[in-house]
Parts: C-alpha cells; structure tokens; sequence
C-alpha cells in the first residue's frame, strides 16, 4: 500500500528505534524522505539500507535543539525532494533522575531536545506544511505525557505533558490552514535505550503494568504514525493515539 505516494517526510532521531522503522514505513509507503539525527553513522548506514531498496531517501545530521540547525533541515527537504508534507517530531531523550538529583542543566537539555526541539519543528516548517495542502504533523510524547508513571524524572514527565498539549494547542491553529497535528504516546517499546533493561527487574516492571504483557515493537509506532499522516486520518487532528499494550486504560 502506497499511501504516501508523492508526499515527503522529515523524521527527526531516525537513525535507531522508532525513529528508524517510522522512517522505513513511511518509505514503503511511497514517500522520501529526510532522516536526520545528531548520531551520523548509524544515521548513514540507516540510509544505505533504505536505498539499497529503492527508496527516496537522504540523511543529515541534526541537532533539534537549534534553529539554525532546523532551517536547514527543512530547506533540504524542500530542495532535495520538492516540498514538506509530513514532519515527525521523534528525537527525544530519556531522564530516570528523581527531582531531588535532577540539576538545572539536566531539566533543561531534557526539556531543550524533548519539547524546544517540537516547537522549532513546527515552527520552521510551518510555511511548507501550510502549502502542502495535506501538511501532517505527528509528535512523538508518551505514556508518560499523561501519566506520572512511577515517579522520578520530572524532566521527561514535564515535556513529554508539553509535547501533548502543545499538539493540541497548534492543531487548533492550523486546522483552517488544512494542516492536521497529532500526537503518539508510545508505551515500554523495545528500542536500543531499553537494552540495559533486559533481563533485570526493570523490565519485568515494565511487563507487569502493560495489560498486553509483552514490549511494544518499533515497527507497531511506526504503523500509528503512517496512519496519521495519511489521508486515512484526514478528519483526525488534536488527537492522541496510545500504542501501549493497554496502559493508559487502566
């Protein structure tokens, strides 16, 4: 299924995990696109893979956390590929400390890369999207956007709830513009920042207040996402989908 056809993506922290299996659907979905992340060879070789099928896509390196930074990768993706229809908001960081440990520098490079980084996303690439005609924003928050999980990193919690009602807020801007913003709250996902958990109480932690039971998989975001910025949701906007295991339900 062809879905994207035409349509052009930027995915931000593509290079692993999430990232890398939205960008990969969203290229089997017909569309190129531009992965960029601050991680330049696992960004490459992501790449090389995708164009060893025949994929429209390229990389750059990027930090999310600077303007300048964004505007040249949104002029890329124009000049490259001809247009920006599709912007997924994903680089991210993770933060466990509780707020007692947590320092002011840590707060804010969380907050920086985690919220800043969505603001300057959409912010930069507002006239592309506008004139898409089918512009789709797709923000990456989390079940911890909602929820205040088990306690402990306030920083994460904090942008992730930034990220969420942030979504909404623009989406009400945009809606006569005919650009649709969402958001995605993945829950305990099995990407390489969940790797030291394995085998350890954390992870058995993790299964047990996931009424599903298991881990997600990159590839199951993925598909939430390509549903988002696909016609197929094109009455959807201001929306949270929870790909979860059952979390947030409890």
């Amino acid at each position: 299924m062809e879905r994207l056809e035409g349509r052009v993506a930027l995915v931000t922290g593509a290079a692993s995990g999430i990232g890398r299996a939205t960008a990969r659907r969203l290229a089997e979905e017909g569309a190129a696109v531009l992965l960029t992340d601050v991680n330049e060879s696992l960004g490459a070789e992501t790449t090389e893979q995708l164009k060893a099928t025949g994929a429209r896509v390229d990389f750059l390196r990027h930090d999310v956390t600077s303007e300048a930074d964004w505007q040249v990768a949104v002029d890329q993706a124009v000049e490259e590929f001809g247009s920006l229809d599709i912007l997924v908001n994903n680089a991210g960081m993770g933060d466990l400390a509780a707020i007692e440990d947590t320092t002011l520098a840590d707060w804010e490079r969380t907050i920086s890369i985690d919220q800043t980084g969505v603001f300057l996303g959409m912010k930069t690439a507002a006239p592309h999207l506008k004139a898409s005609g089918h512009g789709s924003v797709v923000n990456i928050s989390s079940i911890f956007g909602t929820s205040g999980g088990f306690g402990g990193s306030p920083a994460y919690h904090a942008a992730k709830g930034a990220v969420r009602t942030l979504t909404k807020n623009i989406a009400l801007h945009w809606a006569a513009d005919g650009v649709r913003v969402n958001s995605v709250h993945p829950g305990f996902i099995d990407t390489p920042i969940l790797e030291q958990a394995k085998g350890t109480p954390i992870e058995q932690a993790m299964l047990d207040v996931t009424p599903m039971g298991r881990l997600g998989r990159p590839e199951e975001v993925a598909a939430g996402v390509a549903y988002l910025a696909s016609d197929d949701a094109s009455f959807v906007t201001g929306s949270e989908l929870y790909i979860d295991g059952g979390f947030i339900a409890k």
